[in-house]
């Protein structure tokens, strides 16, 4: 019983009734308008004081209330009513005006229907609990039977006066489940009605996709960037300070290093939460490259007292802009995946075969450091950018080495990037 009452005069109920009611209001100027073209029609000077002409005035008045939805704010502020008090999720609902004839159509159809159901409930809101109160208190008050209030003659039977408050409960009852039933109806109706259109849901996903890509992208940079230098120059220093007192050649290479590097991360970073700040897509004209920063990379790295030897087979100049900045990225991700194993040798190889440029990062497996808890983002990052860019990569112990193992192509893919020819393995970062 309880939970039936709630149904109907619960809150959720009240506010879509309310709505309803808001409806019937938005409805009286197009009823009078109706009213202005049925009653010359009919010969009628006051249709109000028939209710088969006050039902026409309403019927004529719809159409009319149809075509005046078209104005371009009709539907935002339907939309606003209805997130308000019909309890409907923000994201069923479009927030701008109607664009397109379907669109448009599709918020004829619910200005109609709610002015309808509207002017329904709300006609029988101010009629129906008038009458119900007096048919409540009816046995009680005799007088009410001899005033002009026009009751059916039926009361004047004594079996009809002792029923009247049920009549009138049975008639309160009667609206408010009318109401709930119309603004069920009408909550289930306008997502359909005054929800985007599959266009807006496509362009909404390619914006959130868009969205998504860039943040990716800017927390691939801030990774490998701000990642990697954070790693070279804590050994930097831990071997400067090691090396203090015996070796003060190496320690000034060392700070130099440092400086360098920190220097440098520094205006990555600058770069980065510019992007964030101004929400455009990151550029890449002052992202390091092969061509740019390849060997300062390598001396870095070398300055943190880890042995490096590098083979390039190919001009870094030659590497077209995109390919070379990831290749850069991929590289460095490399290096910074072998700083954990210090001391160990870091063999580096950049070659082309068959239009791609293959990537080869290898280093004894040492005992240096476990991987953090939570590593692999640099994986992740390089297996987006490797597949990105249509190209594949592989990761993990090879006999007693750690390889990383990429191929991009050079030339720019005209397919959709397929899948990687074997999942990065997690554990390193």
């Amino acid at each position: 019983m309880t939970g039936a009452l709630g149904l109907l005069l619960g809150g959720r109920a009240r506010r879509r009734w309310i709505h309803l009611i808001l409806g019937g209001a938005l409805a009286m100027p197009y009823v009078l308008v109706g009213s202005v073209i049925v009653g010359p029609l009919t010969g009628v000077d006051d249709v109000f004081r028939s209710l088969p002409l006050q039902l026409g005035s309403f019927a004529v008045g719809l159409p009319i209330a149809a075509v005046t939805s078209l104005f371009p704010l009709t539907r935002p502020l339907e939309s606003a009513a209805v997130r308000a008090l019909c309890g409907i999720d923000a994201d069923s609902l479009a927030h701008g005006p109607a664009r397109t004839r379907t669109e448009r159509a599709r918020t004829a159809a619910w200005f109609t229907l709610h002015l309808g159901l509207g002017g329904i409930i709300a006609g029988m809101s101010l009629a129906v609990p008038p009458f119900a109160v007096v048919l409540i208190v009816l046995p009680v008050f005799a007088g009410l039977r001899r005033s002009p209030l026009g009751l059916p003659h039926v009361l004047d039977h004594g079996w009809a006066l002792a029923l009247s408050p049920v009549a009138g409960l049975a008639m309160l009852l009667g609206l408010a489940a009318c109401a709930a039933g119309c603004g069920a109806l009408l909550a289930r109706w306008a997502p359909a009605l005054l929800g985007p259109t599959p266009q807006d849901r496509l362009a909404a996903a390619e914006a959130r996709a868009a969205d998504l890509a860039v943040r990716n992208r800017l927390a691939r940079e801030l990774h490998d960037s701000v990642g990697h230098a954070l790693s070279a120059v804590t050994l930097q220093a831990s071997a400067a300070r090691r090396l203090l007192g015996t070796d003060p050649e190496f320690v000034r290479e060392a700070l130099a290093a440092i400086e360098e590097t920190t220097r440098r991360t520094v205006g990555e970073l600058d770069a980065v939460l510019g992007v964030l700040r101004d929400g455009d897509a990151p550029g890449t004209a002052s992202a390091p490259t092969l061509e740019s920063d390849l060997e300062g990379l390598l001396r870095r790295t070398r300055a943190a007292g880890q042995p490096v030897t590098a083979t390039v087979g190919i001009e870094p100049a030659a590497v077209p802009p995109l390919v070379s900045r990831e290749a850069y990225r991929i590289v460095q991700e490399g290096l910074s995946n072998a700083l954990k194993h210090a001391g160990s040798p870091v063999a580096v190889r950049i070659a082309t075969a068959d239009g791609h440029l293959e990537i080869t990062v290898e280093n004894p497996l040492g005992a240096g450091p476990a991987p953090r808890p939570g590593g692999g983002h640099g994986l992740r990052g390089i297996a987006d950018r490797v597949r990105l860019l249509g190209g594949t990569a592989e990761a993990g112990p090879s006999a007693d080495l750690w390889r990383l193992s990429v191929r991009l192509p050079l030339a720019t893919p005209t397919t959709p990037p397929g899948p990687l020819t074997r999942p990065l393995p997690k554990g390193s970062a």
